[in-house]
């Protein structure tokens, strides 16, 4: 594995803490729990995409872009950390989001506007309409003169997952440095790129981890075939050869309750649960969803008292205050 060769524009601050939270575990009666806290990489209130945007930027300087393009939905963690670092590095970005422009501009979307992105909004649910209004932006631009860089969603490439990769390595030091052993690396997994790396860190450091993906939108199916399909891109960026079989994707769809971007009781649970025993904050998005899962599974017995159980934080607290009412109701 080498990837000293792929070409970096630094925007994370590394390496992110690795917490423990004695008090969580204890109102769970559960498994030792560690937060790995990449909420707190620096980037536009931080979050994990800044370790993806570091190699996807990189080649996108390379091959001298000049306008980033990338897709989510209204409140894309993804969206508003790429807006911020077009501007570190002197480019315009341009965000197709999916959804329905709302009463309010809060959280992630007043922080896309704060940063100068030119938002274009696209009221649909369907994949592949949001890709072919990218594709014919992408292709406008060319015929303008323009260079654009298109970033998929999430920025889950291959060359996006390396740096998850990367960041599991970290995490497993990390780890070493305390004399622990993690028996899962518990995560929010939506478009795959994560999960891929964080499995590839697993498998080459053969630390036996298990590496869970909550769902916090598709079906499992979905997210299995996204990381098989990232898995194999990312092998191709780092030269080596390594694969998954779709039975090796440990994934649960059973905390995503109405829809994507639609917190359940149970994520306000989590969220508060969290705040109250750790003073740290998770979205209701993503992170609320997956503390949701990890909460549940250690009630079902999944997880252990006598187990190690790693929660990655990948971020995403502004859009805690698009959900202002929701999040504030009484208990």
């Amino acid at each position: 594995m080498q990837l000293g060769h792929l070409p970096r524009l630094p925007l994370a601050a590394r390496p992110t803490p690795l917490q423990e939270a004695p008090r969580l575990s204890a109102y769970l009666g559960g498994p030792r729990i560690l937060i790995k806290r990449d909420d707190l990489t620096g980037l536009a209130l931080g979050g994990s995409k800044a370790r993806k945007l570091e190699l996807l930027l990189g080649q996108a300087r390379a091959q001298g872009a000049d306008v980033l393009v990338t897709v989510g939905a209204p409140q894309s963690n993804h969206a508003r950390m790429t807006a911020a670092a077009a501007r570190i590095f002197g480019w315009e970005a341009i965000l197709v989001l999916a959804g329905e422009e709302p009463e309010e501009v809060q959280g992630n979307l007043l922080l896309d506007r704060l940063f100068g992105a030119q938002v274009r909004l696209v009221n649909t649910t369907e994949e592949y309409v949001v890709m072919g209004v990218v594709q014919d932006l992408a292709r406008e631009l060319a015929a303008q003169g323009r260079r654009p860089y298109v970033i998929p969603r999430g920025g889950s490439t291959g060359l996006g997952a390396a740096a998850y990769l990367e960041a599991g390595i970290e995490a497993f030091a990390q780890l070493n440095a305390l004399g622990a052993r993690a028996d899962a690396i518990l995560h929010a997994s939506t478009s795959g790129g994560t999960q891929s790396g964080l499995l590839a860190a697993a498998c080459w450091t053969h630390s036996g981890a298990r590496v869970v993906g909550i769902s916090a939108g598709p079906a499992r199916e979905v997210v299995v075939r996204r990381v098989v399909g990232i898995v194999r891109e990312m092998a191709e960026v780092l030269r080596t050869e390594w694969s998954v079989h779709p039975e090796d994707v440990d994934v649960y769809d059973d905390y995503v309750g109405e829809g994507y971007g639609i917190p359940t009781p149970e994520t306000v649970e989590a969220i508060k649960v969290v705040a109250r025993t750790e003073g740290i904050l998770l979205d209701p998005v993503y992170t609320g969803k997956a503390m949701a899962g990890l909460i549940d599974l250690v009630r079902r017995g999944v997880f252990t008292r006598e187990q190690t159980v790693l929660f990655w934080h990948t971020g995403g607290q502004p859009a805690l205050f698009a959900h202002a009412r929701t999040l504030s109701a009484p208990d």
